[in-house]
């Protein structure tokens, strides 16, 4: 080789060094966040199964080959396969989770297909279980970590609670200040976890190595087949091995889906194996010891330090559900599903990103009423799978729905998704076994929200008709304040409003009671993509309606925080709209009146949709507004 050519080869081998560390540096990333809670599901799953299929505290050779086969496959079709390969293909422009999938269906044009109407209620459902399982993972995961203390000290099974809800309190005290401090360490440690997992279950199995007969599928299948009425309470016990799957798609936005592959099939997917194979090999030698074969691997000296780690590790799977609840109410409110909410953006920069007070407090108290009032993972367990795998019914159901849309060969769409989502539809059946058991508790909690948000939803679409109806047309107003002239102020008012028509009520009212107005007015509708990020070129489009008067539209992404503000003053540059930081901002103070007298809500619904309204944020501080710039306007609907 000339050097020349030597010279071209090193710079490329250098680019390709480069490449191969930042993928590396993001896989160990997101191996904290993505992997938190299905990686620390060992701690319960295999004892939840065998629990499940043992009545008097003993389990047969083939129940536990069947078990273990049962969780290793569901491992490679419902994760490895559907998630990792199948589902992240559904991305929105790179994001993932279901409210981006709920963007692609695209809930503005649900009026003009049932089937589409349909699949945006059955999205919305899919997303308030994300807040059930929110509750139920902090609470069984810690729970799990914590119960390692009683196997060599059974007199401190009475402190497992306390300590369970001392640790969890301060987890949801420090969301306030950020956990970027925290969150640094969250991959190394669960990279630590992951070794540490696999080693103890790789000597489990080198102890008995008659457990690899379950990579066989037919010890699962004859297993299955053969246990009866049982069945599907097993399949139940070995779903919990799957929860957290839905954390690959719903955050394949942050790291990108090749980081997260690399890092299941490189680290998480063998060690997974390798930890459940050996826990299966210990109960082969020891058929009822089934108090905690996690625990059981480890020898005794290293007892205690592996509870500290496993504690430690299930933090990190409760920081990662806590905070995807976060991102998705915010973009639950950006696409007009709740109410706005205070956001508060942390120094974060894989997780953490934002702070939602309301939804902070409200899943501690779901959580720790979780902790109080079942007592145990055990207990939990039940609780545990039935929302996860609803949310999985429906995440499948939602992606075929964009495939066909994306016109892929539906026959291909229709034979893979089908397959799957028949898969889906047997874990469902068998974690329903356990609605009584505590599976009653997330969906609670889902149904509650999944009432509120459509409640918010139609009622903020009445009162954009009811808006449309009072508000003046541009021209008559425009035709009034020439009859009679207000007296003209010097400078620049920003109008805040939903919608792109009419003159806001803000602005009309203060000209009628108070005879003033700006030399310069914009009228400014904020609007929301169904995109997860907007072009700072396409941020705002401003047009010109008449003399001294603008319409600006800004436009945001649904991952996006608006700062109307900060847009506007982009455009000071061109010249469009100057003297931002001096303008006046007009924002509308609704007050709602549930009288019960339009159609689209019964009254009661209507005066829980008035309380709703009445506690979001105010327009100016959501938007970002300096408060000593706004001037709010009082006005009553009666609806």
């Amino acid at each position: 080789m000339s050097a020349a050519a030597k010279m071209d080869a090193a710079p490329a081998g250098a680019r390709k060094k480069r490449s191969a560390h930042a993928l590396g540096q993001v896989a160990l990333a997101c191996m904290g966040v993505v992997f938190g809670d299905i990686g620390t599901s060992p701690l319960y799953t295999l004892n939840a199964a065998v629990q499940s299929a043992s009545s008097d505290g003993h389990v047969t050779p083939e129940a536990v080959l069947g078990i273990v086969s049962l969780i290793f496959w569901s491992l490679i079709i419902v994760i490895s396969f559907k998630y990792a390969i199948l589902i992240m293909r559904a991305d929105n422009h790179g994001e993932g989770g279901i409210l981006a999938l709920l963007a692609l269906v695209s809930p503005r044009r649900a009026k003009q297909n049932r089937l589409r109407a349909a699949m945006v209620v059955i999205g919305l459902i899919g997303a308030t279980l994300l807040y059930g399982d929110g509750t139920i993972t902090p609470a069984i995961s810690v729970l799990s970590a914590i119960e390692g203390l009683k196997i060599y000290a059974p007199q401190m099974g009475h402190a497992v609670v306390p300590l369970t809800v001392i640790i969890l309190v301060g987890l949801f005290l420090i969301q306030r200040h950020g956990t970027s401090f925290i969150g640094g360490l969250f991959g190394p440690v669960m990279l630590a976890w992951f070794i540490i997992s696999g080693v103890l279950g790789l000597t489990g199995i080198m102890k008995d190595p008659a457990i690899l007969a379950a990579l066989n599928p037919f010890a699962a299948i004859s297993y299955l087949w053969h246990a009866g009425s049982l069945a599907l309470v097993v399949i139940g016990g070995a779903f919990l091995a799957v929860t957290g799957g839905e954390a690959f798609y719903a955050d394949m936005g942050h790291f990108g889906p090749l980081p997260i592959r690399v890092a299941w099939f490189g680290v998480a997917l063998p060690a997974l194996v390798l930890n459940y194979f050996g826990q299966g090999a210990l109960l082969l030698r020891h058929p009822g010891g089934l108090d905690s074969p996690f625990y059981a691997l480890a020898p005794q000296w290293a007892h205690y330090p592996l509870v500290v780690l496993a504690t430690i590790a299930t933090v990190i799977a409760s920081q990662s559900i806590i905070s995807g609840a976060y991102s998705m109410t915010q973009q639950a409110i950006s696409l007009g599903f709740l109410p706005r909410m205070t956001v508060i953006h942390t120094e974060g920069r894989e997780i953490g990103q934002v702070y939602v007070p309301f939804v902070n407090w409200a899943l501690a108290i779901g959580t720790l009423t979780a902790v109080i009032g079942f007592g145990s993972s055990e207990a939990l367990a039940g609780a545990y799978g039935v929302a996860v795998s609803l949310l999985m019914v429906i995440t499948t159901l939602m992606a075929t729905f964009v495939a066909l849309h994306w016109k892929h060969n539906p026959l291909i769409v229709y034979a893979v998704n089908g397959s799957l989502l028949a898969l889906d539809l047997l874990f469902f059946a068998s974690t329903s076994t356990k609605l009584l058991d505590g599976g009653w508790f997330p969906l609670l909690i889902a149904l509650v929200i999944s009432f509120l948000m459509p409640t918010w939803r139609k009622g903020e679409a009445m009162m954009d008709a009811f808006r449309i109806e009072l508000r003046e047309r541009l021209p008559d107003f425009l035709d009034n304040i020439r009859r009679d002239p207000p007296y003209r102020l010097p400078g620049t008012a920003i109008v805040l409003g939903r919608m792109a028509k009419g003159v806001p009520l803000a602005l009309s009212h203060n000209v009628k009671c108070n005879r003033v107005l700006q030399e310069q007015v914009v009228f400014v509708a904020v609007t929301t993509a169904e995109a997860p990020y907007v072009a700072d070129e396409d941020r705002v489009v401003v047009t010109q309606v008449a003399d001294g008067f603008k319409r600006a539209e800004v436009r945001y992404g649904f991952m996006e925080q608006p700062n109307v503000t900060k847009a506007l003053a982009s455009t000071a540059a061109r010249g469009l709209i100057p003297d931002v930081a001096q303008s006046v901002y007009y924002t509308g103070h609704e007050t709602i009146i549930p009288s019960g007298q339009r159609a689209g809500l019964p009254k009661w619904r209507e005066s829980l949709f008035a309380f709703m309204h009445h506690n979001a944020q105010r327009p100016g501080a959501y938007f970002k507004i300096p408060a000593a710039q706004i001037l709010e306007i009082g006005i009553e609907f009666e609806i």
